[in-house]
């Protein structure tokens, strides 16, 4: 092995142990920080999914960040049932859906696009489940706060980026959206009351992309 070899293999093995020790998913900038500046980190990434593609854990990227996930074929046998205080209403995942193909978005956006008041705790439940956060706000009356989601959302619906969302026209033919016209007339949500539930969210359901 010549000593280049042998230097990338150490920049190799460096990042694994990073990324592996890292609770949060690192941009390449951070993994930079704690290589070499002259390290080639793209192209060591690139080696490293390579070496761990047909594992049980994968390396991917999920926004800007890189982190280890279980492979998605494994999934099933690792999943098991478990109750939960509560689950995302019907209302909250129309609502993360309409940040996900509209962001960055204001409530009154989500409520012109969704057709009913936004009601209250529903940006809050996403935002403290970590798929939203605030996005600045809109140059308009009252700068109203605009909402964007998050690399915690890209994780946990498996997505590199917000390019890999379903096109509305995807959703239509699998049956997952609903073809009928949304209306336009706002009137309160009317979800039913919060209970126990499994904790894997339905899917999608975005009004439009």
């Amino acid at each position: 092995m010549t000593t280049g070899d042998s230097r990338d293999r150490h920049l190799l093995r460096l990042l694994e142990a990073v990324l592996f020790a890292s609770a949060e998913p690192l941009s390449e900038q951070d993994l930079t920080e704690y290589l070499t500046e002259e390290a080639d980190v793209p192209a060591l990434l690139s080696a490293l999914v390579d070496e761990y593609a047909g594992r049980g854990v994968n390396l991917v990227q999920a926004g800007n960040g890189w982190c280890f996930t279980t492979a998605p074929d494994l999934a099933p046998f690792l999943t098991r049932q478990r109750r939960i205080e509560k689950r995302l209403s019907r209302a909250g995942i129309e609502t993360l859906a309409v940040v996900a193909y509209h962001q960055p978005v204001t409530r009154g956006e989500i409520e012109e696009i969704r057709g009913v008041q936004l009601s209250k705790g529903t940006l809050d439940a996403l935002f403290e489940q970590g798929w939203i956060e605030p996005r600045g706000r809109r140059e308009s009356p009252g700068r109203p706060v605009t909402w964007a989601t998050t690399d915690a959302f890209l994780r946990h619906f498996r997505l590199s980026a917000l390019t890999d969302l379903p096109a509305r026209e995807e959703l239509l033919a699998t049956g997952l959206l609903d073809s009928r016209p949304a209306i336009r007339v706002l009137q309160p949500d009317s979800d039913p009351p919060e209970g126990d539930g499994d904790s894997a969210p339905e899917p999608l359901d975005p009004d439009a992309r």
